[in-house]
This record gives structure tokens, C-alpha cells and sequence, in this order.
């Protein structure tokens, strides 16, 4: 009706921002939470089946991990290789949206296994960081536009997902402080991120 119909980032949503934001071809910056969940070793895993056998695989993650994201309200930015990136705005998930992309990345890790005693069925590390990103609509008309994400907080949650290990969860300080989460159990750390001058403080929480 009218042409409303599910996001395509999330279809428990409305499509009426992005028929929006792809009409006008604008954006704005907003606050955001930004989570990025890659596989670990997917070079060696590819190495070790058929083509076909890693699609199937990839495909289950992204499922797993898209199911998550909609399931906690968050938007999928994109599918891309090994990796599935969403993120977290307080229109759909709430002025606790840093919370609510913790809570997330521990959905993912226990929907592809990370936690059980049989190990989990394929590896994951899940990266999250808070901060103001730029949120608009980006392409060509002959090809289609889609919505993007942009700038430094992005980058920041990628090199957080790029260091976590195999059931890892790296969340930055900055989205730490912003969900209010207990450190208990928690691993602080000084990260080395490529590209930026001062270690960025960060906190892992571990499935294992």
C-alpha cells in the first residue's frame, strides 16, 4: 500500500526513510552503534571444501547473524566476503542502542555456536563501537543506491572485529561506557588500531 513495504535492512521494518533518503540522495550524522561480525580464518576454511560447501556455509552465517541484528532492531548495512555489518540508531533501537548491539553481537556468537561444549560450527569475532557516523544514501542511478554507513566510528568497529578471536566480542570503551556495562568478567585492553595514532581502550568479553 502506497509503496511502503519491509527494509530491506531489516524486515520488521518500514522501507520509508530509504525511499527517502534514496529520492532527495541525501544523509545526515547521527549516533549509532556499529557492529561487525567476521569470520575467523575463512581463507583456510574455503582451502578445506568445495565452493559450494563454503557458500553454504557463508549463507548460514548470514543468516544466523542477520536474525540477530533484526531480532535486537538493528539495520544490516551490508553482506559482504566473511563479514555481516550492522548498526544501531536510537529511532529503532532505542537511546540504549549500545546495549542493544552488545546484546546482539551475543546473539551472533550463540547462534553460530561460540559457548557450547561442541564448539561452534563455524568462528567468529564480533566488533562494536559507538560514535557519530554518517548515515545516507550512496550509488549511481543506473545501478541503484543503497544506504551507507560512513566515517571514523565505522572504521573503528571494522579494526575491533578485525582483532577479536574465535568467540570474541571486542566492545570500544566508548560503547562500554554508553551501555553501562559491568566489566566484570571483562578483559580490558590498549588496541594498536591501523590508522590511528593512540591505542584505543576497548574490552573484550569471551564466550569461552
Amino acid at each position: 500500500m502506497l509503496g511502503v513495504h519491509p527494509s530491506k535492512m531489516n524486515p520488521q521494518l518500514c522501507n520509508v526513510c530509504e525511499r527517502f533518503a534514496e529520492k532527495h540522495r541525501g544523509g545526515a550524522e547521527i549516533e549509532a552503534s556499529l557492529l561487525f561480525a567476521d569470520v575467523r580464518g575463512s581463507t583456510g576454511l574455503a582451502e578445506r571444501m568445495s565452493a559450494s560447501e563454503f557458500g553454504r556455509l557463508i549463507d548460514r552465517f548470514y543468516r544466523a547473524a542477520t536474525r540477530a541484528l533484526y531480532s535486537h532492531n538493528g539495520l544490516v548495512e551490508k553482506l559482504i566476503g566473511d563479514e555481516v555489518t550492522g548498526f544501531f540508531v536510537p529511532a529503532f533501537a532505542g537511546r540504549m542502542h549500545a546495549r542493544v548491539a552488545v546484546e546482539a553481537g551475543k546473539a551472533i556468537l550463540a547462534a553460530t555456536g561460540h559457548g557450547r561444549g561442541s564448539g561452534p560450527w563455524i568462528p567468529v569475532g564480533v566488533g562494536v563501537h559507538t560514535g557519530v557516523a554518517y548515515v545516507g544514501a550512496v550509488g549511481v542511478e543506473t545501478s541503484g543506491v543503497d544506504i551507507a554507513v560512513l566515517g571514523d566510528a565505522v572504521n573503528t568497529a571494522a579494526r575491533l572485529a578485525s582483532l577479536a578471536g574465535i568467540g570474541e566480542m571486542i566492545v570500544s570503551e566508548t560503547t562500554r561506557d554508553a551501555a553501562g556495562l559491568d566489566t566484570t568478567g571483562m578483559q580490558p585492553r590498549h588496541l594498536e588500531l591501523k590508522g590511528r595514532a593512540e591505542p584505543v581502550a576497548a574490552w573484550v568479553i569471551s564466550t569461552s
